[in-house]
C-alpha cells in the first residue's frame, strides 16, 4: 500500500544521507553505478561502513562482539530468505535477491571486523593487507556481482585495489587515531626506520615518521599498479566497481606532494574536484 512504499522510501532517503556523511568518497562511486544496480551497490557499501563503525562507536569489545553476531545472524536470516526490519538488513536482502550475492564474501567481511576489535596494530604489512583483502576486496566481489562480471582478471585487479585501499585507509586514519592516543601501522617497517607509537601520538612530522609512512604508501602504489596491468582484459562492465582507484589515486599523489607527512593539514581537506575527476573516469572507462 501507499503507507508502506512511503514508509520504505524515507528508510532508502535516510540512509543515503547517513552514507554520504560516514563515506562521502564510497557514495560518490555508488552514484556512477548503472541505475539497474545502484541502490544494491549503496546497500552494500552501507553495509560496510556500518561494520567499520562498530569499532569507534563502542566502549567495550564486548558490546563490539554483540553487534557482530547481530550482523552474522541478519546475513544468515537474508539467504534464508528472511530479513529483519533493520534498514540496511531490508537494502541487503534487496540486492541478495536481486544479483545472488555469495553469502562468503558478507561473512568475510564481518569476520575480519571481528578481529579488528582486538585494537591492536598490525605485527608487519602482509597483516595489513590481509585486512584489506578481507573486507576491501571482499566488498569490491560484491559490487563486481551486482554487475553481473564474472572474470578472473577482474577479481585479481578487485583483490590488488581492496588491498591498496586497506593500506591507504590505514594511512589515512592515522592523524585521527594519533590523537585517540591509538597507532594501527605495521610494527616491522615502525621498527625498521625506529619510529615509536609515540611519535606518532604526538604528531612528529620526523623523517624517520615520513620513512615509515614513504614504505607503507608505496606498497599501496605497487598494488594499485599491479590492479591496472590486468586492466587489458578486465571487461568494461567493471569500471564502476573500480573507480575508487580515482580516490586512492589521488591520496597518493597528495600525501606525495606533502612529503610523506601523514600530518600535513592538506591532507584533512575533502578535493573539491574529486566528483569530477571520478565522472571522467567513469565516462573513459578506466581505471
Amino acid at each position: 500500500n501507499l503507507k508502506c512504499i512511503m514508509h520504505n522510501v524515507c528508510i532508502y532517503v535516510l540512509g543515503l544521507f547517513k552514507m554520504r556523511k560516514r563515506d562521502y568518497e564510497g557514495f560518490l562511486c555508488s552514484l556512477l553505478f548503472p541505475e539497474a544496480v545502484r541502490r544494491s551497490a549503496l546497500a552494500l557499501r552501507a553495509f560496510n561502513v556500518e561494520l567499520a563503525q562498530i569499532k569507534d562507536s563502542v566502549s567495550q569489545k564486548t558490546i563490539g562482539l554483540m553487534r557482530m553476531q547481530f550482523w552474522k545472524s541478519a546475513v544468515e536470516d537474508i539467504y534464508r530468505d528472511d530479513h529483519s526490519a533493520q534498514p540496511i538488513s531490508a537494502e541487503l536482502w534487496r540486492a541478495v535477491r536481486k544479483h545472488t550475492l555469495t553469502r562468503r564474501w558478507m561473512l568475510r567481511i564481518i569476520s575480519e571486523r571481528e578481529k579488528d576489535l582486538e585494537d591492536k596494530a598490525y605485527r608487519n604489512l602482509q597483516e595489513l593487507e590481509d585486512y584489506g583483502e578481507n573486507t576491501q576486496s571482499s566488498l569490491l566481489y560484491l559490487l563486481l556481482e551486482t554487475l553481473g562480471v564474472k572474470n578472473v582478471h577482474a577479481d585479481h585487479a578487485a583483490s590488488h585495489i581492496g588491498k591498496a585501499q586497506g593500506i591507504l585507509t590505514c594511512l589515512r586514519a592515522t592523524p585521527y587515531n594519533s590523537s585517540r592516543r591509538k597507532v594501527y601501522l605495521p610494527m616491522d617497517i615502525c621498527m625498521l626506520h625506529g619510529a615509536s607509537q609515540e611519535d606518532f601520538i604526538r604528531g612528529s612530522r620526523e623523517q624517520n615518521v615520513r620513512d615509515v609512512i614513504y614504505d607503507i604508501a608505496s606498497q599501496a602504489h605497487v598494488h594499485l599498479q599491479h590492479a591496472r596491468s590486468f586492466s587489458e582484459n578486465v571487461p568494461h562492465a567493471a569500471m564502476p566497481a573500480f573507480l575508487q582507484t580515482v580516490v586512492l589515486e589521488d591520496y597518493l599523489q597528495r600525501v606525495r606532494k606533502a612529503d610523506f607527512d601523514v600530518f600535513h593539514p592538506s591532507l584533512q581537506k575533502r578535493n573539491p574536484m574529486l566528483p569530477l575527476q571520478l565522472y571522467i573516469r567513469s565516462w573513459r572507462k578506466i581505471y
